[in-house]
């Protein structure tokens, strides 16, 4: 008997390695195509330019003529709306409000529509208020002025579903996560009217850049094994049941700029997937992602005085707002 076990070939130590890394291979492979989705499929160039200092004028008017956008300053707030507004007419855009009022103030959300109400539609929306007392130029007067910007770029092609851009009053706290936020209010007006909506897409915190090593930062520090340590790309953020349609604006943003493009679907215990007005719209089964810088995990201004539009890389931004155009235009085709 022992003559026999003898015989027996013990595995060696690299055989043992490399049985070790392929059984570590398999969740981790399985984890990256589940959370990051790589493709390598993406769109052709886009066609389309934007001027970034049409960009920067929108930040530096609601940052600072417009300081402080927070709950409190309903006049400020109201003269956000009507320069919105003013911008959605100019783009060509049959617009209205939805007004509603909480603890006794008037607030609104700011509705440019374009094509026919009566089928399916594309809502994109951005938040307009502003943390207590800081100037929000990443947070939100960027998404706001990305939203502006689209206004015009749609206003000039023919796109045949229908394309709702939203302006949102109160997103930040106190009513941040309350049927309050102006994106709860218009979600639940979609809902009730029975509108159809293909997809929804939050721009939140759009404008900020990095390419200085170790500038981004992730909830998960694992995380940092699939993506990049720089913050100079734009990402797209939703639910482990949202892949299809994360993926799909993933394809079409990718290649229409040069702006790297990732992608983030993971359940809701991780912090930042439910950060923005996009999570309004889960409530009624609405297919709703959000594009974003990743906000705290780049920008350490997030919340704090220091939030300036001096600070915004507004050249990348304009090649996000171009990104996310070329996606809606893919969206609106017939499948």
């Amino acid at each position: 008997m022992n003559s026999i076990l003898s015989k027996i070939k013990k595995p060696s130590i690299k055989r043992i390695f490399y049985i070790i890394l392929f059984l570590l291979i398999i969740p981790i492979s399985s984890t990256w195509l589940i959370v990051a989705q790589p493709t390598f499929t993406k769109n052709s160039p886009s066609n389309k330019t934007l001027e970034s200092s049409r960009l920067k004028a929108h930040v530096l008017k609601l940052s600072k003529d417009f300081f402080p956008r927070n709950h409190t300053a309903t006049k400020n707030l109201d003269e956000c709306a009507e320069y919105i507004l003013a911008h959605f007419k100019k783009a060509g855009a049959d617009t209205s409000k939805q007004e509603f009022t909480v603890y006794g103030k008037r607030y609104q959300n700011v509705i440019g529509f374009f094509g026919d109400e009566a089928g399916e539609r594309i809502v994109i929306g951005a938040h307009y208020d502003a943390r207590m007392y800081t100037p929000g130029a990443d947070d939100n007067a960027s998404g706001i002025s990305g939203l502006i910007e689209l206004a015009y770029l749609i206003g000039k092609e023919n796109i045949d579903t229908g394309i709702e851009l939203v302006a949102y009053t109160l997103e930040e706290p106190p009513f941040f996560g309350s049927e309050d936020m102006g994106s709860a209010r218009h979600a639940k007006l979609l809902h009730d009217r029975k509108v159809r909506i293909k997809c929804v897409i939050a721009l939140e915190m759009i404008g900020y850049f990095s390419s200085a090593a170790d500038s981004q930062l992730y909830p998960i520090p694992a995380l940092k094994i699939f993506y990049p340590n720089k913050g100079n790309f734009i990402a797209i953020v939703g639910r482990l049941s949202q892949r299809k349609i994360v993926r799909k604006i993933k394809g079409l943003m990718k290649g229409a700029a040069d702006l790297p493009v990732y992608s983030f679907n993971a359940p809701l215990i991780v912090p930042g997937i439910d950060f923005s007005d996009h999570r309004n719209y889960w409530h009624y089964g609405y297919d709703a992602v959000m594009i974003t810088d990743t906000a705290y995990y780049r920008n350490r201004e997030y919340h704090e005085p220091g939030d300036t539009a001096e600070r915004l890389n507004y050249e990348s931004m304009a090649k996000a707002v171009i990104q996310v155009f070329e996606a809606i235009k893919g969206l609106s085709r017939k499948e």
